[in-house]
Order: structure tokens, then sequence, then C-alpha cells
């Protein structure tokens, strides 16, 4: 029986990070901060302003078409764009917020990486 070879382990065998002796736990090294990962953090900022921008602007309009359909039973519809436009925002701010936080880690990324002298790649 001792001639039998011990069962296989299921996955990949663990890897210790750079630096760390075998079986011995290393927090793991940030990744490089690229040329590309910089664009995309001024591409998503851009987005995340835009996006508030007309979110501002759909909830203005909202109260200027609330305004409108009050004035007048004939132009009821403009309430109806109105509560569209509040779904719209009520749909999409969760999404901005999310894109918001993952930006702002983005950003402070590229700043610590920047600030610790890496020259940007």
């Amino acid at each position: 029986m001792s001639d039998q070879q011990p069962p296989p382990r299921w996955g990949p065998p663990p890897v210790a990070p750079h630096g760390a002796p075998p079986g011995v736990y290393a927090q793991p090294r940030a990744r490089e901060v690229t040329a590309s990962y910089r664009r995309w953090a001024v591409v998503l900022t851009w987005a995340v302003v835009v996006a508030a921008v007309l979110m501002a602007f759909a909830l203005v309009m909202s109260i200027v078409f609330l305004v409108r359909a009050d004035q007048d039973t004939r132009d009821a519809a403009y309430g109806y764009l109105a509560l569209v436009l509040w779904i719209g925002i009520a749909a999409g701010t969760p999404v901005l917020i999310a894109v918001a936080i993952s930006v702002r880690n983005m950003r402070r990324r590229v700043r610590e990486w920047s600030r610790a002298g890496n020259a940007p790649s």
C-alpha cells in the first residue's frame, strides 16, 4: 500500500506572491498603472459628468413639464412625459453612483501611482 500515490488535488497549486517564502502569506502587489488605464479613468470621469448633467437637465425639464401640464388639461401628456423622465432618473441613479465610485477609485490609484514617482507607461 505504500507504493500508492496520494490523490490529485483539484485546481492549480497555490503560488506565493513575489518576495514571499513558500507557505507565508504576503499581500499581493498592485499592478502597474498603464497609459490605457489612465485613459479609461479620464473617459469614465467625463462619462459620469455628462450623465450627471443630463440627469439634472431631465429633472428640471420634468418640473417644467409638470407645470405646463398643470396649467392646461389639454397638455396632460406633458405630465406623463415628466413621469417617464423620473423613471429614467430613478433607473439611472444607481448606475451613475456605481460608475462614480469606480472612477473615484481609479483616479485615486492613478494619483497614488504618480505620487510614488512612477513614470507613466
